[in-house]
């Protein structure tokens, strides 16, 4: 596995490839990008990318513009070590770990979220939060130009505004989603499940229980979203709840859940931190 740290070295590395590593013709390349403090769901970004890519490229890059102030940016889990010793496990074949300096000029261009589907949500309470996702995003992909880009499914939202953002500049780039990676218990693998101590990551729990039940009640024939929510609202009581939405594919509310179109949406704060979650029927 090869580590880059500049944008110029990425580019030029990738840019003569097939000679780097002996093939011949166009390869097709996969690349998973990431903020680091990897877990089991990244792996699965890893793997998805190396079955269906002969060259896969990861990046570990702690995208400050995404963060609001206040929030958690500093104590961000930083595990460049355990990062690096994953990636080469799981058989990267380069790991791209830039500076801010090299992603970040003083006065530059930046991508700005719908003004719809962009401020609802997570949105709504992390107002600009999504442009600084779309610009770094964008801009990752220009540097690496691959022909498929992984993301995961639990962050439903932002994978809905990356396809809009690369169909709508028509970027010529396929975006994969990949099925969300949980625990035992159901809850859905974060990062800032480290944030968690004993008691919350146990009330934390509710979630998936939420979901679970969400999804029996459709299995029953309860299609009516009010009354879905209302009962997950119910089990997630009493964390703080900021959504808790049904919503179809296109990310518009939806009255009754519609088999095949559907994405039921929950994000709270358990003591302080937040965390989403959704399942797709």
């Amino acid at each position: 596995m090869k580590i880059i740290s500049t944008v110029r070295e990425l580019k030029e590395y990738l840019k003569n490839i097939n000679l780097s590593v002996g093939f011949q013709g166009n390869q097709s390349i996969g690349f998973v990008p990431t903020m680091g403090a990897l877990h089991e769901g990244h792996i699965s970004l890893i793997k998805k990318a190396k079955e269906q890519n002969d060259f896969v490229v990861v990046s570990i890059f702690l995208n400050p513009t995404q963060f609001l102030k206040g929030e958690d940016l500093d104590k961000y889990p930083k595990k460049e070590v355990a990062d690096t010793k994953l990636c080469k496990l799981s058989g990267v074949d380069v790991l791209f770990f830039p500076d801010v300096d090299d992603i970040y000029t003083k006065d530059e261009a930046s991508i700005l979220a719908p003004k719809a589907r962009g401020f609802v949500l997570e949105g709504e309470s992390r107002p600009g939060h999504f442009n600084g996702v779309l610009t770094v995003v964008m801009k990752l992909l220009n540097i690496v130009n691959p022909t498929r880009a992984y993301f995961g499914k639990k962050d439903a939202q932002q994978l809905n505004l990356i396809s809009l953002m690369v169909r709508d500049f028509f970027m010529d780039v396929e975006i994969v989603p990949v099925d969300t990676v949980r625990e035992k218990d159901g809850l859905a693998l974060s990062s800032r499940n480290a944030y968690l101590s004993k008691e919350e990551r146990e009330e934390a729990l509710k979630i998936a229980t939420s979901l679970r039940n969400a999804t029996a009640m459709v299995m029953r024939g309860v299609l009516d979203s009010k009354e879905i929510t209302s009962k997950m609202r119910e089990i997630l009581s009493p964390m703080h709840i900021f959504y808790v939405e049904i919503l179809n594919r296109e990310f518009n509310q939806i009255s009754h859940v519609e088999i095949g179109n559907t994405v039921i949406l929950v994000e709270v704060r358990v003591g302080t931190t937040r965390l989403l979650d959704n399942i797709w029927l």
